[in-house]
């Protein structure tokens, strides 16, 4: 595992990389990840837009900013991903915001497509569903939890909706998009910090 991470730590990009490689495809008409069609080019724009926004009005809690200052450590953030992804595209800039008021987190993205075998190793019920943050320790590569592809309330909302409808439609990813829209990034703060960090926070409580 830890000879996996690390090439696809020699081939990840930093946050604004990412976001500029994929306006650069969008330009040529073009998505991230193997497979190219206007539908996957038309999330991608649909994406920009949304990720623009959020990085203007992703709001990390106090409480949130405390516990990330309390951390003991130094931690890589590593995400795959894709551009033409929606979870992505709403998770993402919420991750960035958080890795910006700490110190101690350095944050990765790797294209899922170009990572087959790092994605194998954190598939989700058997599929290669992104994103996928995985969370290591800085100095050993050791991994300490991931996160992903989406927080419990979204998931719960799709699985709910194929339960009664038997398929993922455009209605179901519109809901989707509401529910993000009416979270407002808070349950993927407070999931993320409920992993390892969550542990480590409570130690440090009782003392």
């Amino acid at each position: 595992m830890k000879s996996i991470i690390e090439n696809s730590l020699l081939q990840s990009h930093s946050y604004v990389d990412y976001r500029n490689h994929i306006k650069d495809l969008l330009k040529e008409g073009k998505s991230t990840g193997k497979e190219q069609s206007e539908a996957l080019t038309h999330y991608s724009e649909l994406n920009e837009a949304r990720m623009n926004r959020l990085e203007k009005t992703v709001n990390i809690s106090t409480e949130i900013i405390q516990k990330l200052n309390q951390l003991n450590g130094d931690y890589v953030w590593l995400v795959i991903s894709e551009g033409w992804c929606g979870d992505a595209a709403q998770v993402l800039p919420v991750i960035y915001q958080m890795v910006e008021v700490s110190n101690k987190i350095n944050l990765k993205i790797v294209f899922r497509d170009e990572n087959e075998d790092l994605m194998n190793l954190f598939l989700s019920n058997g599929t290669k569903s992104i994103p996928k943050l995985i969370i290591l320790d800085k100095n050993t590569l050791e991994v300490l939890g991931d996160f992903g592809p989406r927080p419990i309330g979204a998931k719960q909302l799709i699985l709910d909706y194929k339960s009664k409808h038997g398929i993922v439609d455009e209605t179901a990813k519109t809901n989707l998009q509401l529910w993000y829209l009416h979270d407002k990034g808070f349950s993927i703060q407070k999931e993320i910090l409920d992993l390892k960090f969550g542990k480590f926070l409570r130690k440090v409580r009782k003392k």
